[in-house]
């Protein structure tokens, strides 16, 4: 394990100390597309010792393109599986609880009690929102990301800092009516924003460095302009 894990055990910041509390700790990805993707991949390799994944949907044709859990002999799979034998074959330190299922307000609380940390792979209001409801209520970070083309944002929520979802996004009833449209995005976006999300993960879970609680990182790829607000003094 320590030849496994050694070049986090080298850092200072990190160590044995740290590594410990990774292969410890239990975090629910929601949503295996292309922000669950990178997200599991990471936290897999990065020896985070219990992981959930919960996703209804099955693998396109169309999810190859940037999703890049999924193989092509995975299209008309369920990818909660798919997802599963792929990450097991990572690493077999971590235990994973696969749900094939979508998170809503009926099924959220009792599947995110068990996690110390919830991570955002999803791509719609409803959901998030649920996350956002559900995490301030157990008093647990909820690390969020979304894309648009060729544009992402990051940010982790928590109620005990009084930085929630529904205060970046207050007009829940406006965001939840939308209609769903499926815009493009840029294969590689998903890769970026996720590994932020999973970067952010492992920063809370073994203390390194500032967080983006109360801070919204956002990226534009065209021109790799990134700008962090700080709301800090706004809350």
């Amino acid at each position: 394990m320590n030849n496994r894990y050694s070049r986090h055990i080298m850092l200072p910041d990190i160590g044995c100390e740290g590594q410990t509390k990774l292969s410890q700790a239990r975090v629910l990805v929601v949503g295996v597309g292309g922000l669950g993707s990178p997200i599991s991949l990471y936290l897999t390799a990065a020896g985070v010792g219990h992981i959930g994944i919960i996703d209804n949907d099955v693998v396109s044709h169309s999810n190859l393109q940037r999703q890049v859990l999924y193989h092509e002999a995975d299209v008309g799979k369920d990818k909660v599986h798919c997802a599963y034998t792929h990450l097991h074959s990572i690493s077999s330190h971590t235990s994973f609880n696969i749900y094939p299922t979508r998170l809503d307000s009926n099924n959220a609380a009792s599947i995110i009690t068990d996690y110390d940390i919830v991570v955002d792979g999803c791509d719609n209001a409803d959901t998030r929102y649920t996350i956002d409801d559900v995490c301030a209520l157990q008093g647990k970070p909820y690390v969020y990301g979304a894309i648009n083309e060729y544009c992402g944002q990051v940010s982790v929520f928590d109620a005990r800092y009084n930085w929630r979802y529904s205060q970046l996004y207050p007009d829940r009833t406006h965001a939840i009516s939308q209609p769903d449209i499926i815009n493009g995005v840029v294969a590689t976006l998903p890769g970026i924003i996720g590994t932020i999300q999973a970067t952010e993960v492992i920063k809370l879970i073994t203390g390194v460095g500032d967080s983006l609680i109360q801070k919204l990182f956002m990226i534009d790829i065209r021109t790799m302009e990134s700008n962090t607000i700080n709301f800090k003094e706004l809350l």
